[in-house]
């Protein structure tokens, strides 16, 4: 079910994936991977005789980059467009959370996760072909389409986040810098303040459902391996970690599991983030005292590199985040909801675009105020934008064209102030606690004019209908 191996096989006989041979981990695996997102249709590529580490281990990127890869991972299979993925995202993330009660992960004594382990001291990552994904990077990220297993010390809740990882010690440990409003930071909190050290496990090869379960906000009572049993209707199986019993994917690529320590840190970053940008400077970072590492054979590290977009998962960001905050806006009860879009452009976060059909005065501002502080969209949030339901939320020229004759910048635009931002904010200076504000700008037509609002000056759907009948060579 979870074999990222059977699942390049698959993407292979569908011509949705491309192999590279020769590039350098130094470098020109990122920039190739950049060129790579940025044309119509992005592939995974697939990185094999990788400079200085020979044919056997590999780099994967892009792997959820189009709607057909994001569609398979999904379990909706390989035909699908950027439409059809819309369609049935509109109900699947809901579905998914409801069920996953009964897909339960289920511990299993083996699997291929354990063909190889290695014991502290012999770690050493970099005998694995990390890549140093930008020019700007402080170092080589081990961690960027990760799953970071942590546990609730007083539920025993498992949780996966992906947070980044980068190589330390020469590669015997690695840093895991995670945001502190993340789950994954509240765990380790906790368990700080009961023994002093908290136990952490991380998948860092796997097939790429862990990624999107890990990489977008899974509410909060869903344990992420759940979560993907649903997906696929069945249970997840996983092995424990030998020293900390912390879940992995049985069929995991590569992980290591050890222990991080308030005090243990290492100078991490810089790193191109998901905000287009290079995040701040070397700060000091939590940093895992790496007791072993599991790998299969030439395993293969999945690589999710951000940067400006779009980029490696800006895309499955944009459709899973759109789709799960429309959900989440539906079962609050907000009404006349039509959709959500968390545009590519803002890294899927930071610009949220909510249209609505209009039911009653202060209805628009409403659905701004839930979508800017709704928890599957208040991180990183910085403009919320509410169109009527003529405007279509993904088009960006539509959407502009809304707040240039509906909304008077004076009376429709409102700021929010110390709202939760990030690290990774450019606008954050180094040292400040990761506050933001965000405007939740109203573009929809004024209530107590919407009988009397002049009209949109185009062509009606059946005029249209009717002239192309007549020259359908207009439509090319």
């Amino acid at each position: 079910m979870t074999d990222l191996r059977q699942w390049l096989r698959q993407a292979s006989e569908a011509g949705e994936l491309q192999r590279i041979d020769g590039a350098s981990w130094h470098l020109e695996i990122g920039a190739l991977s950049q060129v790579n997102y940025r044309r119509p249709a992005p592939k995974a590529l697939l990185f094999d005789a990788i400079k200085d580490y020979g044919q056997g281990p590999r780099v994967l990127s892009g792997s959820v980059s189009n709607p057909r890869l994001l569609g398979s991972v999904l379990g909706l299979g390989w035909d699908c467009t950027d439409d059809s993925l819309m369609e049935a995202l509109a109900v699947k993330p809901g579905e998914w959370a409801t069920r996953a009660g009964e897909f339960a992960a289920r511990e299993v004594p083996d699997g291929p996760l354990l063909s190889t382990v290695v014991s502290k001291p012999e770690v050493n990552l970099l005998a694995f072909p990390v890549p140093r994904w930008h020019e700007g990077d402080g170092g080589r990220y081990i961690g960027t389409g990760c799953a970071v297993v942590t546990r609730d010390y007083d539920t025993g809740r498992i949780n996966l986040g992906a947070y980044r990882m980068q190589v330390q010690d020469e590669g015997a440990s690695a840093s895991v810098n995670i945001e502190a409003g993340k789950h994954g930071a509240q765990h380790l909190r906790r368990w700080f303040e009961a023994e002093g050290r908290a136990p952490i496990a991380a998948s860092l090869g796997h097939h790429p459902a862990f990624l999107v379960a890990a990489g977008v906000e899974v509410p909060a009572d869903v344990p992420e391996y759940d979560y993907i049993g649903a997906m696929f209707g069945e249970p997840v199986r996983t092995v424990a970690g030998r020293v900390t019993g912390l879940p992995l994917p049985h069929d995991a690529e590569l992980a290591i599991e050890g222990w991080v320590r308030p005090e243990d840190t290492r100078p991490e970053g810089p790193f191109g983030e998901w905000t287009g940008y290079y995040s701040g400077s070397r700060e000091p970072i939590l940093t895992i005292d790496i007791e072993r590492v599991y790998h299969r054979e030439n395993p293969i590290l999945l690589g999710a590199p951000p940067g400006k977009p779009p980029h490696d998962y800006s895309y499955m960001r944009t459709v899973m985040k759109s789709a799960i905050i429309t959900d989440g806006l539906r079962k609050a009860g907000l009404p006349g909801l039509r959709g959500v879009w968390a545009h590519e452009a803002g890294g899927g976060r930071s610009l949220l675009i909510v249209s609505i059909d209009q039911r009653y005065p202060g209805h628009a501002r409403q659905a701004a105020y839930l979508a800017a502080q709704f928890p599957n969209s208040a991180y990183m949030n910085r403009f919320t934008v509410v169109v009527d339901s003529d405007v279509n939320p993904r088009d960006l020229d539509e959407v502009v064209w809304a707040m240039c004759g509906r909304c008077d910048p004076g009376q429709d635009i409102e700021i929010m102030k110390r709202t939760w931002g990030s690290r990774v904010d450019p606008l954050t200076q180094p040292g400040a606690l990761a506050f933001n504000s965000r405007a939740v700008i109203d573009a929809c037509r004024p209530f107590e004019l919407l009988g009397d609002f002049p009209e949109v000056a185009e062509s009606s759907d059946d005029l249209v209908a009717a002239v192309t009948r007549r020259w359908p060579e207009i439509l090319g």
